[in-house]
């Protein structure tokens, strides 16, 4: 399946969604998107500039870093933050790290009216196939 099919599944699927979005954390691109809106694209890059920082950014990666140091854990590479929830006044974005490659988020965005339940669990049956499109 191709990427945009692969995202326009996941909008369709997910409750109340406004956009999804795949985003590469190694380069820090937008690597897809489906809207119902359209927006310059200097909001798309500032969007995949910061999932990558929420991600991956310094103060992120410190928190890692002793996360692993309190529990004993190698540094194996891994990381715990899986999933980011972010409501802003009129809508719930939600990032959901790949399971496969863990440079690979998707990105979800609803309207805030969505039930969270049912966005999570619908946006986390549609990572899959999101992320193998990629």
């Amino acid at each position: 399946m191709s990427l945009e099919k692969a995202l326009h599944t996941a909008q369709t699927s997910v409750p109340e969604c406004v956009a999804t979005g795949a985003v590469d954390l190694s380069s820090g691109m937008l690597l897809g998107i489906k809207t119902v809106d359209s927006h310059p694209q200097e909001v798309l890059d500032l969007v995949a500039a910061a999932t990558a920082d929420m991600f991956q950014g310094p103060n992120v990666s410190s928190i890692e870093e002793m996360f692993r140091k309190q529990r004993g854990v190698k540094d194996d590479g891994a990381h715990y933050f899986q999933e980011i929830i972010v409501y802003s006044e009129n809508l719930l974005h939600v990032f959901q790290r790949g399971k496969h490659n863990e440079d690979f988020v998707m990105v979800s965005v609803c309207r805030r009216t969505a039930n969270l339940g049912m966005v999570l669990a619908k946006a986390r049956g549609a990572l899959a196939k999101v992320e193998a499109a990629v």
